[in-house]
């Protein structure tokens, strides 16, 4: 075995399956300043920042768009303003709704008088007068009749008239044509897409509304950065102040800064968050027992990979970590450590060169 540059002898116990241990007496770590300390156990820390842009959950987004076509006449609300559900948003004035009630009121008529004279074959059917087909006929067209009212009664819901509605136009037989739109939920007007004394068209948009809490903040993580990463793994927000955690960690790689997009759900209970903000979010490290808090000087990188020297009984074994987050005078690293292991902080310079040399 060679001697070290450093006048000791070392000897090395490799195998397939263990990094090779650096055998050192007491004296000689003493000589050479070799000291040690024992890993910090991190429960709670938090890693860099990344850039993250709030959204609204596609869940609590939804566009308001006009149920008929015609003429825009008002608009109730505006962008920012909270709106409650079944709150008049607009009103459009529409020449279709005038005869989707009329054809409405004319298939309610039909289906009174099939009713009627589903009700006198019947009895005539049970004195014996008419036959058996005359009555299967009267009460096909019963059913046709209560299909067609049917079909009516939901061209009216989907053209924007509620049961209230529909039962005024029943009882007193007046046609309207003002449509009244009508917010679908809770939440804010996020965008107008429409303007007073617009013609608009069946399903044109008029506003777009979400509920802001909780929000999603989509993060772009490097892929280097991206082990440890999961759902459930604790997402926070300094300014403004919030908390969250992983819901989806996406599979595709995009090309401009080989980022993937990890998305997060946050609490957002003041409303201090917005939609199209970028802020800057933290994800947790440790709390699994793989993260540990180690000084900078123990640190050691070869070959482009990250070390630390383990003290193993008069020994140091050569243990390959990574590193998750950066701290003034210390490192969050990632690796098989265990509770009161102990690293080489100084004299690792001769602890490497003794290594390499081996």
């Amino acid at each position: 075995m060679k001697k070290s540059l450093f006048g000791m002898a070392l000897l090395f116990a490799a195998s397939v399956s263990a990094a090779p241990l650096i055998k050192i007496d007491p004296a000689q770590q003493q000589a050479l300043g070799i000291t040690t300390t024992a890993v910090e156990p991190v429960s709670e820390a938090w890693g860099n920042a990344y850039p993250a842009k709030v959204r609204v959950p596609n869940a609590q987004l939804m566009v308001v768009s006009a149920p008929q076509e015609g003429l825009l006449t008002t608009l109730a609300v505006a962008e920012g303003e909270t709106v409650h559900s079944g709150q008049i948003l607009a009103t459009i004035q529409s020449p279709k709704l005038v005869e989707e009630q009329r054809l409405y009121l004319e298939a309610a008529t039909r289906l009174e008088l099939s009713r009627a004279e589903l009700a006198r074959d019947k009895q005539l059917k049970a004195e014996g007068i008419i036959a058996e087909r005359r009555f299967l006929e009267t009460r096909a067209r019963y059913t046709q009749a209560r299909t067609e009212v049917e079909q009516r009664r939901q061209a009216l819901q989907l053209a924007g008239m509620n049961e209230n509605a529909i039962r005024h136009l029943e009882n007193r037989h007046s046609l309207s044509a003002i449509l009244q739109v009508r917010s679908p939920m809770d939440g804010v007007v996020l965008a107008q897409l429409a303007t007073p004394g617009q013609r608009i068209d069946i399903a044109s948009p008029i506003y777009r509304i979400g509920q802001l809490d909780p929000l999603w903040l989509e993060i772009r993580v490097p892929l280097e950065k991206l082990a440890g990463i999961k759902p459930g793994t604790a997402v926070r927000v300094e300014k403004p102040a919030t908390t969250g955690h992983i819901i989806t960690v996406g599979s595709m790689i995009h090309g401009e800064d080989q980022s993937v997009l990890v998305r997060a759900e946050v609490a957002n209970p003041d409303s201090a968050l917005r939609p199209g903000q970028f802020v800057q979010a933290q994800l947790a490290l440790g709390g699994n027992g793989s993260a540990w808090r180690i000084p900078r000087q123990a640190l050691l990188r070869v070959d482009g990979r990250k070390w630390v020297l383990i003290k193993d009984g008069s020994a140091f074994r050569p243990l390959e970590v990574r590193i998750s987050a950066e701290e003034p005078d210390s490192l969050i690293i990632l690796g098989p450590l265990h509770r009161g292991d102990q690293v080489a902080i100084s004299g690792t310079a001769a602890l490497k060169a003794a290594w390499q040399e081996g």
